[in-house]
């Protein structure tokens, strides 16, 4: 039997306008032979999680540059716990200071990558961290 594709959510929530980034990873990704669903613009985590719920997601990338960052992982993060996805990856990109990074991380979010990270890593990094569902 096949492995299945891993499959990843990507949104950009809030009203930040530049999605540059989120293309360009999510891009990486297909080429990768992920399945990508690319949600778009001014997403809200309610919008991103049920997404997620119904695509059974196996990783939820959320890109955020406006500064938003610790409000938004936390609300998507308290909605996939219950929501039945506790055991995804939640992950990310954007403008992070390093002490936030450390934040979100003991609020349950993976590596947060930023500007210029290889997206050779990106790749590596949720192939190794993506919780895969057989079936």
């Amino acid at each position: 039997m096949a492995e299945r594709k891993i499959k990843v959510i990507i949104a950009k929530p809030g009203l930040d306008g530049h999605d540059r980034g989120a293309k360009v990873v999510a891009r990486a990704l297909v080429e990768a032979g992920m399945e990508v669903v690319y949600l778009g613009l001014q997403q809200t985590p309610d919008a991103i999680v049920r997404a997620a719920v119904e695509e059974d997601a196996d990783v939820i990338g959320l890109s955020i540059l406006s500064g938003a960052h610790m409000s938004n992982f936390r609300k998507v993060r308290e909605l996939m716990e219950s929501s039945g996805l506790g055991d995804r990856l939640l992950t990310g990109g954007g403008i992070i200071p390093t002490k936030d990074q450390e934040e979100l991380k003991k609020l349950g979010v993976g590596k947060v990558f930023g500007p210029g990270d290889d997206l050779q890593e990106i790749v590596e990094y949720i192939r190794v961290n993506a919780r895969r569902v057989s079936g």
